[in-house]
């Protein structure tokens, strides 16, 4: 796991083990590798022996992002991995400070072309995928808004709610909750639909942003050269896993919906992302040294 306990995709992985557990006759153990930009934990999986005893949760932040900001990573992401299983798909969310002059997206945006470089937008990382969802928003609205990275999405949501910034878009699985308590302020979702845990929030093109569609994904890895069956085996497992009823109830509770299919329908969502987040990326110039 690349990063910390509490994450949301240590949320995802903490759900799916035990009943991976149960479909492989083996414990899953899940162990937690934080920092370096998501990097350590991957590079944990790529240097491990392929024999599917180390397998790792691959999030759209380590193989779709961060890859394009790092100068160098230790692994090749094509080369050293295997993509297993996608295990969920789910959307972000752009809260507010209930403290924010600006209760839509509408009002966000005229606020922000009103005030350059007064608003801030908090991430839990640079390189997140609250980061670059950001990025994306000022370069499709033509707004300035500075980006404030946190150590986590923990701080980050509380510095949000306490006011000391404006704006952030974070993963519904881990702040969908603060929304229902009234601790923030939803102004919508990432997604080209609503999502189920938030059905009353607008998505970011219903509210006037044509075209603005992140998706927050994370799948299954393991080491590049993992035998046929091993791999058959393991994606069969992932697969049982997120389609048991209680499983996929309360990925629905997080906001999340169940991935599943097969390794290659997972590598071709990561080759999808990576040259979308390249571009925004490239026209941010943000980088992680």
């Amino acid at each position: 796991m690349p990063q910390a306990p509490g994450s949301a995709t240590d949320n995802l992985a903490r759900l799916v083990a035990p009943e991976m557990a149960k479909q492989l006759g083996q414990p899953v153990v899940v162990d937690n590798r934080p920092g370096g930009a998501l990097t350590i934990g991957i590079d944990a999986v790529a240097k491990s022996a392929p024999d599917g005893y180390t397998i790792g949760m691959g999030p759209v932040g380590a193989l779709a992002i961060t890859r394009h900001m790092v100068e160098k990573l230790p692994y090749d992401i094509e080369r050293d991995l295997q993509p297993v299983a996608l295990v969920t798909t789910g959307y972000m969310l752009l809260a507010a400070s209930p403290k924010a002059p600006f209760t839509t997206v509408r009002e966000l945006v005229a606020y922000a072309k009103a005030h350059p470089g007064k608003l801030s937008n908090a991430s839990s990382s640079n390189g997140s995928p609250g980061h670059v969802s950001g990025e994306l928003f000022k370069y499709m609205t033509g707004t300035d808004i500075v980006h404030v990275p946190y150590k986590g999405g923990a701080p980050a949501i509380a510095d949000l709610i306490a006011g000391h910034v404006e704006l952030m878009f974070e993963s519904t699985n881990s702040i969908a909750p603060h929304v229902r308590a009234g601790r923030v302020r939803a102004l919508a979702v990432t997604g080209a639909r609503r999502a189920h845990s938030l059905p009353e929030v607008p998505t970011m093109i219903e509210t006037g942003v044509p075209g603005y569609e992140v998706t927050a994904w994370s799948g299954v890895i393991a080491p590049a050269g993992l035998p046929r069956p091993v791999l058959e085996r393991l994606n069969a497992a992932v697969n049982a896993a997120i389609n048991e009823p209680a499983t996929r109830e309360r990925l629905a509770e997080m906001g999340s919906e169940s991935g599943g299919g097969t390794p290659d329908d997972y590598a071709t969502l990561i080759r999808r992302d990576s040259a979308k987040w390249a571009e925004v990326i490239r026209r941010s110039g943000a980088r992680i040294d």
